[in-house]
């Protein structure tokens, strides 16, 4: 099948990032309580075009370049890390750029705003059939999946996939969500267990995670797996931009409890917001600047090279770990205070240590990134 139609997106949405943000806002704690972003607001996030950002255009998806995808992902994680990341997985529709165009044109018949999320791992065997595959398991981190339209799950690869393992997708209905989800950072995202009992899926309906896209379009010639860490390092951004902001508003006005200055008063306090400040704004920068790099070699239509997936790579994890850092050194240095679990600066910085903690932005990543830099193969399996 060829597809040639370029249908434009929806335009009868009058929402704006600002109104959703302002939502945001007033339910966030509702979504941390309950443990999930509740689904009447996925259906906002898909007001404002987070959930066809990656939907190829020939099946009306408005595909965004990939940092000003990032940046609204960092605007929204400001307000809460648990619905960052969340949106984050808007940009997860570039995996399933790898099924056959039939299948995509029957994911997208009745529009290009898909929710898509994935409990990949432990990935489960799955026996063949003649149609495909039995899906029979359960798997973890399932990130969004209260609101989500398709849901897929990890199961092994074979010859035909290099070895990568598949993703099968199913229905809602077809999947049994198991609330299981008890954490100290990113509690409202809903990262719950799915269990499947021997469902049978098309082989049409699988796909290599990461594999190569059926759709021409520039964003399915962007590195997949980098694209994919980048999305989860900007949310530590966003939640460490609250934490220091929250630093700087606080010390300016605020005295001990013991009657001691105010901590804008007091040396190391400065210092420590100074130095925090400028440590985010260059992991940032760095950030950016590769992922503009990488979007204009696509957009010139080159191939990005090693180094520039490694650069994107070691991006992503530096600035998750800077993210995590920063959020941690505005605790260290407000007192007394931050040791109450109601103090916010608790649930920024578990926020903020979550995107660390992920296998795309662990300290592996760092010796994978140096090694391919230096010529070499890099060292952990999944790099691109």
């Amino acid at each position: 099948m060829t597809v040639t139609q370029d249908a434009p997106p929806d335009a009868g949405s009058t929402a704006t990032l600002d109104d959703v943000l302002v939502e945001l806002a007033q339910r966030r704690t509702e979504f941390r309580n309950q443990r999930f972003v509740s689904p009447d607001f996925v259906a906002r996030l898909k007001e404002i075009g987070i959930y066809r950002a990656a939907t190829p255009r020939c099946f009306g998806g408005d595909p965004q370049a990939p940092a000003d995808f990032l940046r609204t992902i960092e605007k929204i994680s400001v307000v809460d890390g648990s619905t960052g990341w969340v949106a984050s997985f808007g940009s997860a529709l570039i995996y399933l750029a790898a099924l056959p165009v039939d299948t995509q044109a029957e994911l997208y018949a009745e529009g290009p705003d898909v929710v898509f999320a994935g409990g990949l791992f432990p990935v489960q065997p799955a026996a063949t059939t003649d149609r495909g595959f039995l899906v029979d398991g359960r798997w973890k981190f399932a990130s969004g999946s209260m609101g989500a339209d398709i849901l897929g799950v990890g199961i092994p690869g074979d010859d035909s996939t290099g070895g990568k393992p598949r993703t099968a997708l199913l229905r809602p209905k077809d999947v049994e969500i198991v609330q299981e989800w008890d954490v100290v950072g990113m509690r409202g995202t809903g990262s719950f267990d799915l269990v499947v009992n021997k469902v049978e899926v098309a082989r049409e309906w699988t796909f290599i995670r990461g594999g190569a896209a059926t759709i021409d379009e520039p964003l399915y010639r962007y590195p997949t797996i980098a694209y994919a860490a980048q999305v989860l390092a900007v949310v530590g951004a966003g939640v460490a931009r609250s934490a220091l902001d929250y630093a700087v508003q606080v010390g300016a006005g605020k005295s001990g409890i013991t009657g001691a200055p105010k901590l804008a008063d007091r040396p190391y306090y400065r210092i420590a917001v100074a130095e925090a400040e400028a440590a985010l704004r260059s992991a940032r920068a760095y950030f950016y600047e590769v992922t503009d790099e990488v979007w204009s070699a696509v957009l010139n239509g080159l191939e990005p090279t090693d180094a520039q997936n490694a650069h994107l790579r070691l991006a992503s994890t530096h600035l998750a770990k800077i993210s995590a850092a920063t959020a941690a050194k505005v605790v260290e240095i407000s007192g007394t205070g931050a040791i109450y679990a109601s103090h916010p600066l608790q649930q920024w910085t578990g926020d903020a240590l979550v995107p660390q903690q992920h296998a795309f932005l662990g300290p592996a990543v760092l010796d994978a990134a140096g090694a391919v830099l230096m010529g070499q193969p890099p060292t952990v399996p999944g790099f691109k």
